[in-house]
């Protein structure tokens, strides 16, 4: 019978750095998702075009391009509340608006192939606590990905107001709307926010709203030295198969690192010289 110490450094040497083949290769797959060509051009990132809003009691309408990261074209049509206009308005020909929660994801899941790959396979482990820190720094990244795609930024309104994605749109959007882009869980989200002017006679109590991923109507700020309300809020959205695919390696990648540290864990030892 092999005594137990033979036993763990077989699982340091064979079984540790089979489990981290099995992590490399399901984080090759989530990180080629955040860079799929285009059929045909190796070089160019596939772009793809969401439609956001399709009902007919949808007051926003919205076609989004995305390219990785990167939205390349936004064009969107709001019905005013209250009449029967119709804005329509879309990114100048000069502009791109970068998604930066996508970009910190696949920051983190690089980080985490790096970490993997500075212990290739002639690498020997030479105790269960090296293990359990090289998978506790790869769940650390992992865990900052997802958390970078299920959770978007809180922004106040003045802070939206004042934000270059207002600046991008021909013809220039309205002084009484604002706009919103981001990322939830694997969906990608257009907010519009319509504004009035508060009089500055107003007797209603003005209370500046704090820091939110999605304001409610009667939000309030100012700006300007001018008091505004929030009117009407529209939020749509659209999932992204590509994250939703994403999300998922992110899952089984953190299952693989917990059950790898459950394996090299000191009570695993302790069964381990039970059975010898």
């Amino acid at each position: 019978i092999c005594s137990s110490e033979e036993e763990f450094n077989w699982l340091l040497k064979e079984e540790v750095h089979a489990v981290l083949k099995q992590l490399q290769d399901v984080l090759k797959e989530a990180s080629r998702r955040f860079s799929m060509p285009t059929p045909g051009f190796e070089n160019q990132l596939k772009q793809e075009n969401f439609i956001l809003g399709s009902s007919t009691m949808d007051q926003v309408k919205g076609v989004l391009t995305l390219q990785g990261e990167v939205l390349t074209q936004a064009d969107i049509n709001l019905k005013v509340a209250k009449s029967s206009q119709v804005l329509h308005f879309q990114f100048r020909e000069d502009k791109q608006w970068k998604l930066q929660q996508i970009q910190d994801a696949r920051n983190h899941v690089n980080q985490a192939l790096q970490l993997l790959s500075s212990r290739d396979e002639s690498y020997h482990f030479k105790s269960g606590a090296e293990v359990n820190k090289l998978m506790d720094g790869v769940m650390l990244q992992l865990t900052r990905a997802r958390n970078r795609l299920t959770t978007p930024a809180s922004m106040t309104l003045p802070e939206l107001a004042a934000s270059g994605l207002m600046k991008m749109f021909s013809p220039p959007i309205p002084g009484d709307v604002m706009v919103n882009f981001y990322i939830n869980l694997s969906k990608l989200c257009l907010t519009v926010y319509q504004l009035h002017v508060l009089p500055a006679n107003t007797t209603k109590n003005f209370k500046p709203a704090g820091s939110s991923v999605l304001h409610s109507p009667g939000a309030m700020f100012e700006l300007n030295n001018n008091r505004f309300e929030v009117s009407h809020v529209h939020k749509v959205e659209c999932v992204v198969p590509w994250l939703s695919d994403t999300l998922v390696f992110f899952t089984i990648s953190l299952q693989l690192c917990q059950q790898l540290k459950d394996k090299v864990s000191p009570s695993n030892t302790r069964t381990l010289l039970i059975m010898t």
